[in-house]
């Protein structure tokens, strides 16, 4: 079972056949592979166990808000009191301002990591934002450190795994084998989208 950074480090050991006492493969190497995987994997689809929530509390003088950790474009839904606003494309909600200026229309954009909220919106109290979280690193200095595929979806940690042994195999110079890797890592990937979405519609 994979769950752990220990699992991760000690399962691409085993799989690579290789040794990190040696300089050319360090923890410190390892551990950055086993980051780089990471991120990867966590940005290769919209997970449902990366979704989160984000609120704080309106204030009509400001249009722009910043969330913090949360992905460019991923904020979906946005409710101020209980009030839900509409999502337009930033061409729109500028032709929206352009074309009447004072519209109080419940709605709000997106630029970037930017949501850009009608600032003559009808609402009031807290406002709370929905999209995708970008997770944090592996902490490469707890052994027990977990990811976000820990909790009962360990095909993501065997496809960070795989992934690993791609970028050694990148770095032996053996094209073909990176590429085998890395195309099965995204087969690991694609089979817990296909799970996860099944597990969604039930």
């Amino acid at each position: 079972m994979l769950s752990t950074y220990s699992d991760i480090q000690n399962d691409f050991i085993r799989k690579a056949g290789i040794q990190t006492t040696t300089a050319y493969y360090t923890d410190a190497i390892v551990g950055a592979w086993a980051q780089q995987a990471h991120r990867w994997a966590t940005s290769y689809k919209k997970w449902p166990f990366t979704e989160g929530r984000v609120s704080t509390t309106y204030a009509a003088s400001t249009e722009e808000w910043l969330f913090e950790g949360y992905k460019a474009d991923s904020i979906r839904m946005v409710i101020i009191g209980d009030k839900r606003l509409q999502k337009l494309n930033y061409e729109d909600y500028l032709l929206m301002k352009e074309k009447s200026a004072g519209s109080s229309d419940r709605v709000y954009s997106s630029f970037g990591r930017l949501v850009i909220v009608n600032p003559n919106v009808d609402a009031s109290g807290t406002m709370v934002a929905y999209g995708q979280y970008a997770p944090a690193d592996i902490d490469i200095t707890d052994s027990a450190a977990t990811t976000v595929f820990s909790n009962g979806d360990e095909e993501g940690n065997v496809a960070i795994v795989d992934e690993m042994i791609s970028f050694l195999m990148t770095r032996e110079k053996k094209d073909k084998e990176a590429q085998f890797y890395h195309e099965r890592a995204m087969a690991a990937l694609e089979a817990l989208w296909v799970k996860t979405q099944g597990e969604k519609f039930t």
